[in-house]
């Protein structure tokens, strides 16, 4: 924070980014509170992992108020994509349509192990998993692929834009326990989410994939 703060008022050309990097750490430092606060409640452990992913919502206000005081454009790609149009690949082109398609076959090989469980537990799970992917990947993209990618491209490339989000998203799992190789690679999955942002123009599908992604964790034991 020391560094960012120096850097803020040494580096006027990339003050708004700066900043949006101070307000992301303010909202951070006020979700680890709010996390540690309802972990030491006596309630049952779904109950304090969907509380906990709730306060990421401190983040995104934090990153809201930056932009705010910054005088930048909240500029979120919410527009559905057109699954007619075209994308330029490495050697050829595809349609928006075929290339989320197979987005979303991949998401889905998590759900695989989900086949061999008991219906009992499939039951039992099923609530809390829809609510975890729901609250969990909605707020981690619209903080990630949303607000921090939008406002960093328009201050940076987009290549740094990605990769900065990328490994962010990654590290930031540190936070819940997650160890440190797993986040890195936890960065590919925030590459791709990315990726398909920046492709399809439009976050509803990441939101869509990490969600996918989310039950098949809690449903395979990553998340409790």
């Amino acid at each position: 924070m020391s560094c960012l703060l120096l850097f803020y008022f040494l580096q006027h050309d990339y003050r708004a980014s700066v900043s949006l990097f101070i307000f992301f750490l303010l909202g951070l430092f006020i979700y680890q509170i709010g996390s540690t606060f309802v972990y030491g409640l006596i309630t049952s452990q779904e109950m304090k992992v969907l509380i906990s992913r709730s306060f990421l919502f401190f983040i995104l206000i934090g990153m809201i108020l930056s932009l705010k005081i910054s005088k930048q454009k909240i500029d979120l790609p919410l527009k559905l994509p057109n699954l007619h149009t075209h994308i330029t690949m490495p050697f050829h082109q595809l349609k928006v349509g075929i290339f989320l398609l197979f987005g979303l076959i991949g998401s889905s090989m998590i759900l695989i192990p989900v086949l061999f469980q008991e219906t009992s537990a499939i039951r039992s799970l099923f609530l809390f998993g829809v609510m975890f992917a729901v609250i969990n990947a909605t707020l981690e993209e619209v903080i990630w692929r949303g607000v921090m990618l939008s406002s960093l491209k328009r201050n940076v490339s987009t290549l740094y834009a990605v990769v900065i989000t990328s490994v962010g998203f990654g590290l930031i799992h540190l936070s819940i326990g997650i160890p440190v190789m797993l986040s890195l690679l936890f960065s590919f999955g925030g590459l791709f989410y990315a990726i398909v942002v920046l492709k399809s123009k439009s976050l509803y599908p990441a939101i869509v994939f990490h969600m996918i992604m989310n039950v098949g964790m809690v449903y395979n034991g990553w998340i409790i």
